[in-house]
């Protein structure tokens, strides 16, 4: 018997860490100081990316992508509706006019095969960017993504919010670790609390390309510059120049503390979400319940560990009234209100719209202790049989 609840997800913060913002909060800097140049580093380097540029949350991030790839109002762009709503939201605050893609009945990623559909129904360039999410921890077919890209004209920006440590094989044979940019032109992750890196608040782009880089940097900051080969003029050290309209989508030095960190333990975080994803595996194995699906050559992150099963909403109760938080997601993102307005209705992503009938998050989180998994799983295999 458990007597404390246990959530879907949580942060899972040690001395260490704390020691870490501890040390931050007694520099001389709270923000724009050297832990953050620091932290875009050793997170380049844990993504084999050559650029990262870190900033307040996933959402900024993605609004960044929009900025940086001149997306404008009127501007087509296609994402999944299997997803939180920032993945699109961010191309709607440029203005972008949103298409749902609907999503693969074992992965829940988006339908790579309906995306050639959609985009070869209309003329090349039609859409300036597709934003695949790696849903759970599984990585997008970053390889045909690409081909995709160079096939009808268009920008991959990766939400890989639930993914950093995912890999997938091409192929070639090569092992791209997710943000690496080998395929995508950009890749946005998260440092929300639930996720694999936890800062409080917090995100994160990579890329390969120095231009866009250069521009989420700027539209970071307000769109600022000190960079003397870059200013219109020379008034002295004090001297700033606001080139273009941006924002305060700014991180912080404890922040960046924190995220180093917790970067340190990556490795064996990916590892402990493994473990507990195989356990949950085998104990139900030959139920009623279906487990996520992963092909041989992905290494999946597990962000969530999803569940299909019928009567979901009795199983979430049931669960809750054992002090197990479950969680659901996701609602699809072309249903909600705000997007219904612009003509999205039930039945355009069917598959979508089936999935968030029977979908549910076991807990899943490196600390979550054996005690604890063994619990969540009596209850569940109790409540299907």
């Amino acid at each position: 018997m458990i007597d404390h609840t246990i959530s879907y997800g949580r942060q899972y913060i040690t001395d260490e860490d704390i020691q870490a913002v501890v040390e931050a909060l007694k520099s001389d800097y709270l923000t724009q100081g050297p832990k953050i140049n620091k932290f875009e580093s050793v997170f380049a380097q844990f993504c084999n990316s050559k650029y990262a540029c870190v900033v307040s949350n996933g959402t900024a991030a993605l609004h960044l992508c929009a900025m940086a790839l001149g997306i404008k109002p009127g501007d087509k762009i296609i994402t999944t509706p299997n997803t939180f709503v920032a993945s699109a939201n961010g191309f709607r605050y440029q203005g972008a006019e949103i298409t749902f893609c609907d999503i693969h009945p074992q992965t829940f990623l988006m339908d790579l095969d309906k995306l050639e559909t959609i985009l070869k129904t209309s003329p090349k360039g039609t859409y300036k960017a597709v934003v695949p999410v790696d849903f759970a921890g599984y990585p997008i077919d970053g390889e045909r993504m690409r081909q995709l890209a160079d096939q009808y004209g268009f920008a991959i920006v990766e939400d890989a919010c639930h993914a950093p440590g995912a890999t997938f094989t091409d192929s070639k044979g090569i092992i791209n670790r997710v943000g690496n940019s080998s395929y995508a032109d950009l890749t946005v992750f998260s440092f929300h609390p639930v996720k694999h890196i936890a800062t409080g608040e917090g995100g994160a782009v990579t890329t390969n390309n120095r231009e866009l880089y250069e521009k989420v940097c700027l539209y970071r900051t307000h769109g600022i510059t000190r960079d003397s080969e870059k200013l219109t003029r020379h008034d002295g050290g004090w001297y700033y120049e606001m080139q273009e309209l941006g924002y305060n989508y700014r991180f912080t030095e404890f922040q960046a503390a924190l995220g180093i960190s917790q970067l340190g333990r990556m490795d064996w975080s990916i590892s402990r979400r493994g473990e507990i994803a195989k356990k949950y595996d085998k104990a139900f194995e030959g139920t009623v319940i279906k487990t996520p699906f992963r092909a041989d050559n992905v290494l999946h992150a597990f962000h969530l560990y999803i569940i299909q099963v019928d009567n979901r909403k009795a199983l979430y109760d049931f669960l809750r009234e054992n002090n197990i938080f479950a969680q659901v997601l996701y609602a699809p993102a072309h249903l909600m209100p705000y997007y219904k307005q612009f003509g999205w209705k039930e039945g355009d992503c069917p598959v979508a719209e089936e999935y968030y009938t029977n979908c549910l998050a076991l807990p899943m989180f490196p600390s979550l202790t054996n005690e604890e998994q063994d619990w969540v799983i009596e209850k569940v295999l109790e409540f299907v049989r």
